[in-house]
């Protein structure tokens, strides 16, 4: 599995580095082993809400090659659902097999039509936000449509990848993950809503 990690100014790391120290643990797993993944942006570098940056190792990729595309959120958000040009870029992930927010990056995935006639969820302080976007907001902390799955608030990054992990490695896996970080994973907030 190819993961593209889209990053941008004003995201929040911790919806990223949540998901991401997660995610990358399906390489211990059967199923899981060829799993690679690049962190794209459309600038050489992001910086956070606070002022932390990371480069990007990808710079502005069509993103159809990949099979999983990760957006986070962050206060940047705001400004990219209104942005043509990355909503376009986006867009490229149009026939991405998976579809993954965490936070109000579900906005973006929203902007770029990837919601549209689906439920969704975002931080609990963006869901009028995400009304226009999507069939309807869901009170919750995972909902997953189909191949397109969102998260809620910020935290929601760790449960997000315990929850792909067991999608793709299995029960197992996802509780040898939650052993390995000491996490007390609360599956009992998650609404499928299309397998």
């Amino acid at each position: 599995m190819k993961i593209a990690f889209v990053l941008f100014n004003g995201v929040t790391f911790l919806d990223f580095v949540g998901f991401y120290d997660v995610i990358y643990r399906l390489n211990l797993f059967p199923g899981g082993q060829e799993t690679t993944w690049d962190i794209c942006g459309l600038t050489e570098e992001v910086t956070d809400e606070l002022g932390m940056r990371v480069k990007v190792n990808r710079l502005a990729p069509d993103l159809s090659g990949y099979d999983l595309l990760f957006v986070p959120g962050g206060m940047g958000t705001r400004k990219l659902k209104d942005d043509p040009a990355f909503v376009d870029w986006l867009g490229t992930a149009r026939d991405v097999p998976y579809k993954v927010s965490v936070c109000t990056g579900s906005l973006l995935l929203g902007a770029a039509g990837f919601l549209r006639e689906r439920k969704a969820t975002t931080h609990p302080n963006a869901y009028g936000l995400l009304e226009p976007y999507c069939r309807e907001v869901v009170r919750t902390r995972i909902v997953k449509d189909g191949n397109v799955i969102t998260g809620g608030g910020v935290a929601t990054s760790i449960d997000m990848g315990i929850y792909l992990t067991e999608m793709f490695a299995g029960k197992e896996a996802a509780e040898q993950v939650k052993r390995q970080i000491d996490y007390p994973y609360q599956a009992e907030s998650i609404v499928v809503v299309n397998q």
